[in-house]
């Protein structure tokens, strides 16, 4: 059963204590970002003024609406368009299907909306109530987390994720996801959250503060023109690569529980949408000139980030794969091989340091009056530093002094010469 034998020596982020913290955290730190993002100090240490009463946080409307997104995106998740995908091997060996048209269903969703709004939708409504639009996610998040938690007591050891599987804490394995791929048939509840409804929800947030700012008279601005337009082909490359996230952490390793159901449903839309949402209350004006530069940097760190993640994801489903047979690699005692050449003899994570790259572009266009526009490339410098440690920890126990040559070999964690 899911509550039997303990499969974790090691508890990560602090144990039940540091859960319970993040558990209050997330969803604090997330309302008290938006709030910032409307007050007129927006330093990241000021404190804003709470609305009064409990209407500032909880709206029955937006809260149908939230519910009514999720419901459409689930299906617009079971259409019969698009192809269905192998993951990886499961620790029983078997490889479980994956239905890939998040792409399709973005545009689905996007030419809904567009339709919606020749024929009136007022999309300011979005940016005017997004407190309990975030609220409102954060309390699906708890609900779907227990339910989750819940079924998964029931479980073989088999099913479980071996990183939230403490056999006894029941906050900790709470948060850390019991178990590794729950289901209802072939629906894939970490899957299909992992980039639908929070990714594509983001993507609706930015056109709300767009249609905000042209409302009030201050926009279509060029520094959120080129937030959006970077947000936008961020979204739309993750979605078009669908098939990609299938070798990532999230979905071989990690259990599906309120650590990424808060992340995917309610972090990724509501703070990723940090630089629109604050370029509605204060306005920025840039020359061509920074614009330009700021695309550079933009591009440059796609062509990091796409060119590292292609080559190994392709690696990893088929190494003799014309487009990386070419590249060096190191054999491990598991039977793997892991990349010491192309982008990943550069760093040991060159994926992560255009995932910062490109996060630093999208700050730019917001200047350097305040902090709080760089708030998202601070949080996700610390995340991908503590996630490449996570990392590093489990490739040292999987694959001993195969992993001890390939870090003497690549000596840079993150960024060359520095980390």
């Amino acid at each position: 059963m899911g509550q039997g034998k303990a499969a974790v020596k090691e508890l990560e982020f602090g144990g039940p204590l540091g859960s319970v913290a993040l558990l209050v955290l997330l969803p604090c730190t997330t309302l008290y970002l938006i709030l910032l993002c409307g007050s007129q100090d927006s330093g990241v240490l000021s404190v804003p003024a709470l609305p009064g009463g409990l209407a500032w946080l909880w709206d029955a409307q937006v809260f149908g609406i939230c519910v009514a997104w999720m419901l459409f995106q689930a299906l617009l998740y079971t259409l019969p368009v698009g192809h269905v995908a192998e993951g990886l091997p499961l620790k029983n060996g078997k490889k479980l299907k994956y239905k890939i048209n998040a792409f399709q269903a973005f545009i689905i969703t996007l030419a809904t909306l567009g339709l919606a709004v020749y024929y009136g939708l007022d999309l300011s409504y979005i940016h005017d109530r997004l407190l309990q639009f975030a609220f409102s996610a954060i309390l699906i998040s708890l609900l779907l987390s227990a339910y989750l938690y819940a079924r998964s007591l029931n479980k073989p050891e088999s099913e479980l994720a071996t990183g939230g599987n403490s056999g006894k804490i029941f906050i900790y394995d709470f948060f850390m996801g019991h178990e590794l791929n729950p289901r209802i048939g072939s629906f894939d509840f970490k899957y299909f959250c992992e980039l639908r409804p929070g990714l594509i929800g983001w993507m609706v947030i930015n056109l709300a503060m767009l249609h905000k700012e042209i409302q009030q008279g201050t926009g279509p601005s060029l520094p959120l023109i080129l937030v959006i337009i970077f947000q936008f082909i961020y979204v739309a490359d993750a979605l078009w690569n669908e098939e990609c996230i299938l070798t990532t952490m999230d979905i071989v390793h990690d259990g599906f529980g309120f650590m990424l159901v808060c992340g995917d449903l309610a972090w990724v839309p509501f703070v990723y949408s940090l630089q629109a949402n604050y370029l509605v209350s204060h306005p920025q004006s840039i020359s061509y000139a920074s614009a330009a530069l700021i695309c550079v940097v933009k591009g440059v760190g796609y062509v990091i980030f796409r060119g590292a993640n292609s080559q190994k994801n392709a690696f990893r489903r088929n190494p003799n794969d014309h487009a990386v047979s070419h590249l060096k690699s190191i054999p491990t005692a598991s039977g793997k091989r892991l990349l010491v050449s192309g982008w990943w003899g550069l760093v040991r994570h060159p994926n992560y340091l255009g995932d910062l790259v490109m996060a630093l572009s999208w700050s730019l266009p917001c200047g350097f009056s305040h902090i709080l526009p760089y708030f998202y490339v601070l949080y996700f410098l610390g995340l991908l530093v503590h996630r490449e440690a996570r990392d590093a920890n489990q490739c040292g126990k999987k694959y001993g002094a195969a992993w001890e040559d390939y870090c003497n070999r690549v000596k840079y964690r993150i960024f060359p010469f520095i980390y």
